[in-house]
């Protein structure tokens, strides 16, 4: 099934700033739309003793990535 979503201009030229070279929209807004839980639940199922600080190195690197897309986006936004 097909959606059409009506965005502006200026949304849209965000949008493909963002896209990658080998990336669809459709695959775009999935990878922008996922939960932080997502990463978190991942991270959380590391529990044996030889993934000792897996868990915690993964959410550092979830959060350095959200924070480096929030600064991606403000910039886009000048």
């Amino acid at each position: 099934m097909t959606t059409t979503i009506r965005v502006s201009d200026d949304i849209k030229d965000r949008l493909e700033r963002l896209k990658r070279d080998d990336e669809t929209f459709d695959e775009l807004l999935d990878r922008l739309s996922r939960d932080e839980k997502d990463i978190d639940a991942i991270a959380g199922s590391f529990d044996r003793p030889e993934d000792e600080g897996l868990a915690e190195s993964v959410s550092r690197a979830h959060e350095e990535l959200h924070k480096s897309l929030e600064e991606r986006m403000e910039r886009s936004e000048q």
